[in-house]
């Protein structure tokens, strides 16, 4: 990426100045170095989303950003629907509310080391995974809309969870506004076998090693100790959310030609938020919200499961529950005026600071946890929402390390087989149903996780809390 094309404002912010259709500025987190390895596409992104209707303040752009489908992967963006703002199927990405977890187990590396394979096993049988899988649950229509209005609470009535989770979750673990009815029958058939599966792609189930301890208050409060153990679950809504984005991205093409909306680009297909297939999107978006949500909690209760039949009396605490894939409703002050705003968040993570209101009690005094998941060899972060990020990204963080080949291009310099061998070598278990699917994944394809974080945290977005090292890791 041609770097004369910004104004530098720090070591790790810069700024794109609003030209042609912009109506604000596009400003990127990053170092020379990780901002340097971006391609033009992320530029070229991030410059298209600033042109957006109703826009405000900023097109903001994450450490780990690359290009994606409309709005760069790692793209913030924030609408005032008083204002002509807009919402956009691809500015909350397609797998909706893909998160992650992490679960505290109390374990110690040296109690996990002796049973680590038998473990690694178990784990990938009880955990389904890969393209298509599906899960042992079936929902009928009525549970369909019990679940997409319910969310981790309603797996949580059904004894696939417990109910300490849900003041730890998003949400509290059930996202308002969800309209079922917005959610197509094909939608509804695709997610019907897939509660509590993994899916494919970069999601994972990993027991991790707490490695680093960086801020020791911190992880004090958050229950973190150097060498234990902990469980982090990223996956998303699965074959619905991929339904739902899909065919409300044909609509909002009909409906900003209609609204008389000139898109520079169609793939950030969009309607008003007033709008009638704004507020239908929205509604859907929400109930696959729910469904992440409820995947997630369900994917918890397995794992809990097979711990304590390694570990009797065992007892995974969840640390906390965020998702990624997102458009919230977030109240922001913005020129000492107090607005409801539409936060775009495609592959960013909400990082709420210190005092903030919407967290638990017991979080709200040093800030919300960001789980950050890096590559499945070279390890994983957890972070601590700044109070200054709400300024400076509408609280906002990066999600991971951020691709740095596409997949096709993974396939072509990795082979999985030798990936799982290699990673064997070095303590880390791999299973997965598809060599093919690990080689996508290759560590080598993504950036490097801790100059990722390292920028966010110079930015001032978040901060580093502990470091995580992958022990089995469950691969879709």
């Amino acid at each position: 990426m041609d770097l004369a094309r910004f104004t530098r404002l720090d070591e790790t912010a810069w700024r794109v100045e609003p030209r042609g259709a912009m109506r604000v500025p596009a400003i990127i987190y990053a170092d020379a170095d990780l901002i340097g390895q971006m391609d033009d596409k992320v530029y070229e992104q991030a410059v298209n989303v600033a042109a957006l209707p109703g826009i405000v303040q900023a097109c903001y752009v994450m450490p780990d950003a690359h290009w994606g489908y409309g709005f760069p992967i790692g793209g913030v963006a924030a609408f005032d629907a008083d204002q002509g703002g807009v919402v956009s199927a691809g500015g909350v990405g397609f797998d909706i509310s893909c998160g992650v977890r992490t679960l505290l187990t109390g374990l110690s590396i040296a109690d996990i080391t002796p049973v680590k394979t038998s473990l690694a096993d178990s784990l990938f049988r009880q955990i389904p995974a890969g393209v298509g899988s599906t899960g042992a649950i079936t929902l009928d229509p009525p549970e369909m809309d019990a679940m997409l209005t319910g969310g981790a609470a309603w797996a949580v009535e059904r004894g696939w969870g417990e109910a300490r989770d849900l003041e730890r979750i998003e949400e509290t673990g059930m996202m308002a506004g969800a309209q079922p009815a917005c959610v197509s029958a094909r939608a509804r058939e695709r997610q019907r076998r897939e509660m509590g599966t993994l899916g494919s792609g970069n999601h994972y189930l990993e027991v991790q090693a707490i490695v680093e301890i960086l801020d020791a208050d911190v992880a004090r409060a958050f229950g973190l100790a150097l060498n234990e153990v902990v469980v982090t679950i990223h996956c998303g809504s699965r074959g619905l959310g991929h339904q739902i984005g899909s065919e409300y991205l044909k609509d909002m093409a009909i409906t900003a030609k209609a609204a008389g909306i000139e898109l520079p680009d169609r793939e950030l297909a969009c309607a008003p938020i007033k709008s009638e297939v704004g507020q239908r999107y929205l509604g859907a978006m929400r109930a696959a919200t729910n469904c992440a949500l409820a995947n997630r909690e369900i994917l918890g209760h397995y794992a809990r499961r097979v711990f304590s039949h390694f570990f009797p009396g065992c007892d995974l605490r969840l640390l906390f529950d965020v998702s990624h894939n997102t458009c919230k409703a977030e109240p922001h002050v913005l020129g000492g005026r107090r607005r409801e705003l539409f936060v775009h968040r495609k592959g960013a993570t909400r990082a709420f600071g210190p005092g903030h209101a919407d967290l638990p009690a017991v979080l709200r005094p040093v800030g919300q946890p960001v789980l950050i998941g890096g590559s499945m060899g070279t390890g994983s972060y957890i972070l601590v929402g700044e109070a200054g990020s709400e300024q400076k990204a509408f609280s906002s963080a990066c999600h991971g390390a951020g691709r740095a080949l596409s997949r096709h291009a993974a396939l072509k310099q990795w082979s999985g087989r030798k990936i799982v061998d290699d990673l064997a070598s070095e303590g880390i278990l791999i299973r997965s149903p598809s060599t093919r699917g690990v080689a996508e994944e290759a560590p080598g394809a993504y950036k490097d996780v801790g100059a990722v974080v390292a920028a966010a945290e110079h930015a001032g977005l978040a901060r580093r809390v502990a470091r995580l090292k992958p022990v089995i890791c469950i691969k879709g």
